[in-house]
Order: C-alpha cells, then sequence, then structure tokens
C-alpha cells in the first residue's frame, strides 16, 4: 500500500478563490476586508510568515495592514497599538506573530484583542465558545485540517481520532473540532505512556509536537489517515514534519507531505476567518441602518 498524497497547496488555492470571490462580494457593498498583522522583534522565521500572509491577503483582495515594532518595544506600546486596532472600523480582523519577547506577557497580549477580531481564535472567549461547539473562529490550522479531511470525504462521525500535542494552538482546538464532528478522541502528550499503542489505534492520526520524525512507520494503523502538522528545519536544511513520511506512506491510506501540506492551509483558513469577520461587521452595519 502506498498512501494518496492529501495536497495542501492545491486545496489551499481552492479556498483562496472561494475567499476572493466573497471578497469581491463584499467590496460591491462597500466594505472591504482588512487584516492587520502586528509583528514585535526581528525573528526570522515570524518575518517570512507576516510576509507570507501579506502577500495572501493581496492576492484575496483582503486589505492588509503590517506594524513593526522593535525588539525593545514594551508591552504598554504594544497593548496600546492593539487598542487602536480594536476601534478601527477597516480593520476586521487582529493577528500578533507569536512567539512575542520573554518581557511580554502573551495572555495579555491575546486577551487584549477584541474576540470579534481575534481571527487567531486564541482569546479565551473564543476557545470557550469552540469547547462549546458554538465557534465564533476556529483556530487557523485545525480548521484547515478539518477541511482537507472534508475534502477526502474521510467519514469522521465514528472514527478513532488519536492527535499526538496538547497545545492550545493546534492539540487541543484539533480534538474539539474532531469531537465536534463525531469522533472518539484521544488526546496524547509528552507524558503519555506507549504512545505507539494509541497511535496504531487511530483512523485519524494528527501529530503537532514540533519532534521531527517523532512517529514512525510502525505506529501507524494500515489504512490510516495521518495528518502532519509539524514543520522542523533539520541541520542540513531540510524541512520535514513529526511523522517519517517515507516509512508512513507505505502503511496510511492518505497522508499529508510536508512541506506542501498543512501549512498552505493555516494561511487559507486566516483568509476565511478575516473574511467572515467582515462579513458579521457587515451585517452588523446593514442592521443598524434599517
Amino acid at each position: 500500500m502506498t498512501a494518496r498524497i492529501i495536497d495542501g497547496k492545491a486545496l489551499s488555492a481552492a479556498v483562496r478563490a472561494e475567499v476572493a470571490e466573497r471578497v469581491e462580494a463584499l467590496r460591491a457593498q462597500n466594505v472591504q476586508p482588512g487584516l492587520a498583522v502586528v509583528l514585535v522583534g526581528e525573528d526570522p522565521a515570524s518575518q517570512v510568515y507576516v510576509r507570507n500572509k501579506a502577500a495572501a491577503c493581496e492576492k484575496a483582495g483582503i486589505h492588509s495592514r503590517v506594524i513593526r515594532m522593535g525588539q525593545d518595544s514594551t508591552e504598554a506600546e504594544l497593548l496600546d497599538i492593539i487598542q487602536q486596532l480594536n476601534e478601527d472600523p477597516d480593520i476586521h480582523g487582529i493577528l500578533v506573530q507569536l512567539p512575542l519577547p520573554g518581557h511580554m506577557n502573551t495572555a495579555k497580549v491575546i486577551e487584549t484583542i477584541s474576540a470579534e477580531k481575534d481571527v487567531d481564535g486564541f482569546h479565551v472567549n473564543n476557545a470557550g465558545l469552540l469547547m462549546t461547539g458554538k465557534p465564533l473562529f476556529r483556530p487557523c490550522t485545525p480548521y484547515g485540517v478539518m477541511r482537507m479531511l472534508e475534502s477526502e470525504n474521510v467519514n469522521i462521525r465514528g472514527a478513532e481520532a488519536v492527535v499526538v500535542g496538547a497545545s492550545n494552538i493546534v492539540g487541543k482546538p484539533m480534538a474539539l473540532l474532531l469531537l465536534a464532528a463525531g469522533a472518539t478522541v484521544t488526546i496524547c502528550n509528552s507524558k503519555t505512556r506507549d504512545l505507539g499503542a494509541q497511535t496504531r489505534r487511530a483512523d485519524i492520526l494528527v501529530v503537532a509536537t514540533g519532534r521531527p520524525g517523532m512517529v514512525s512507520g510502525d505506529m501507524v494503523k494500515p489504512g490510516a489517515v495521518v495528518i502532519d502538522v509539524g514543520i522542523n528545519r533539520l541541520e542540513d536544511g531540510r524541512l520535514v514534519g513529526d511523522v517519517e513520511f517515507e516509512e508512513a506512506r507505505k502503511v496510511a491510506g492518505a497522508i499529508t507531505p510536508v512541506p506542501g501540506g498543512v501549512g498552505p492551509m493555516t494561511i487559507a483558513m486566516l483568509l476565511v476567518n478575516t473574511l467572515e469577520a467582515a462579513e458579521r461587521s457587515a451585517a452588523r452595519l446593514h442592521q443598524a441602518a434599517l
């Protein structure tokens, strides 16, 4: 068996095309969706991510505003900028690129973003809504994974799903989305005993640990759908995931590559969240005018 490759680039292109059509519909109503991205410091990886997000916005017709702050900027200065963006009617989504410098309180910064503009879905209000099954925003990476499973016609209802990694950004919201779709979900973390015994039960296996090659081929159930969220740069410069790709593809039914799998979908779903925020804002304005 050789697994079919789930092409995140192709799917993200289709999602972006849908977004562009809906953006045009909003612009016909004199509403221009807007995303503000705040970057603090000079982290090279963060700068690349921010450039990619801004370019994706431009192609989809979404106005993007990148605000760059120095590494020595104070937390108070950052919070002041966020408050200004909260009050700006031309900005529908706000994203603060993580990680922040060590002298800043990440949780406090995220909670300062208006929940209605929190297109990352990290605000505690949005996390709570997700837990109740009524999300305002779905975090971009897990949202992208769900779209990938949908595109592959994966029957989630009743499936055994195992999520390796329990972060607030990917692992926990991923588990909640799978649970809402009817899966039986197991979350594994660094303290899980006999990880392989858990992963070998999975019809759907999502791995998000940031540890290259953590899941080997013999830890995959034959025919499983394997979603590799990890992206790691090795000393030789190669980008690899958290799953041993060549081994796993001989066992799995479907698998995402790294790069070219989940990564493109994360940015695509950021555009979707920004668009949905703009659509809700337009609906409120229309209602107020009645």
